[in-house]
Formats: structure tokens, C-alpha cells, sequence
């Protein structure tokens, strides 16, 4: 069993993978700042996308996406608006994507959830 903080690498390694198979330009992981962290930025086609990562083995505690509640999204929200600020990106397209990434028998499937929110 992966300790948490693995799982969570190993997660977004996955989802990074993921987005490039699908032509998607990985701009910066784990932006971080004072009033939040983002996973993932990556640019798909004209379109700022700010991606939030979650990682399960199992189902007991809900599906990953749950986890990205309205105190989740705030966060991702405040990080997101001062991210385009200190990099003057203020009238760009964007949106917030969530990704699911499962591990069942060894292997990794990823859910795409495109603009949350």
C-alpha cells in the first residue's frame, strides 16, 4: 500500500502523461502561493486550464472529485486569479478541470472532468 504523499505523486505523474497524449501543453505543476496550490496548469489549445488532482486506491471515503469541495475550489480560485495576475494573463480564456486517477490491481485510470464549477 503507497503512503498518501506517493500516491498523490505518482497521481499527478499520471494525469501529466495523460494531458500530453492529448495534446495538452504542461505549463507549471504544483503552482504554489499563499492562498493556494493548483496541481496542474497546462495550456489546451487557446485555453488556460487549472487542474486539480485526486488520487484513490479504494472508494471508501467517496469518489476523488468529492474531495474538491467549495473550500477546495476557493483555494484553487485564489490561486488561480493571483497565478494570472503575477503573469499578466488576465484576459486569457480558462477553465478548471478535475482529474481522477484510480489504482485498481496495479493499474492507473484516469477520469477527465472538464470545467468544473
Amino acid at each position: 500500500m503507497y503512503a498518501r504523499h506517493e500516491l498523490g505523486r505518482i497521481g499527478e505523474e499520471t494525469a501529466t502523461r495523460y494531458l500530453e497524449k492529448q495534446g495538452y501543453q504542461i505549463i507549471q505543476r504544483n503552482f504554489s502561493c499563499k492562498q493556494g496550490e493548483i496541481d496542474i496548469i497546462a495550456k489546451d489549445k487557446s485555453e488556460y486550464v487549472f487542474i486539480e488532482v485526486k488520487t484513490r486506491q479504494n472508494r471508501h471515503y467517496g469518489m476523488p472529485c468529492e474531495a474538491v469541495d467549495e473550500r477546495k475550489q476557493k483555494h484553487i480560485w485564489n490561486a488561480t486569479k493571483y497565478y494570472l495576475h503575477i503573469h499578466k494573463l488576465e484576459n486569457q480564456y480558462i477553465r478548471f478541470d478535475v482529474i481522477e486517477v484510480y489504482k485498481k490491481k496495479g493499474e492507473f485510470y484516469i477520469n477527465h472532468i472538464k470545467q468544473i464549477k
